[in-house]
């Protein structure tokens, strides 16, 4: 399955984010837990994790990028053999932990 991970809403009052650094490339995988990317607000670093394990398949914003609330920033799948066909509808959102610094 294809899964998107948006711009989290996660400091009340923030309407856009700024992508500091991704912990990984394209076809990294990642475990429960570990660190996606950290993301900036006007006045707070979160650390986004991941809530399940899986395969990081498409970036689709780079660092130094400003991006809207509920925007897709990538796309990871349950495994690198997914069909990615499935990114152009509907992805269903992927399981992830904020931690605001």
């Amino acid at each position: 399955m294809i899964y998107q991970l948006s711009v989290p809403a996660a400091v009340p009052g923030v309407e856009e984010i700024r992508i500091l650094e991704w912990h990984g490339e394209p076809g990294a995988t990642f475990e429960n837990g570990d660190l996606i990317v950290e993301l900036e607000t006007h006045k707070a670093v979160v650390e986004v994790r991941a809530g399940q394990s899986g395969v990081l398949r498409a970036i689709l914003a780079d660092a130094g990028d400003w991006r809207e609330i509920g925007v897709r920033l990538a796309l990871f799948s349950d495994s690198a053999a997914d069909d990615m066909s499935a990114a152009e509808g509907d992805a269903g959102d992927l399981v992830v932990e904020f931690d605001v610094t």
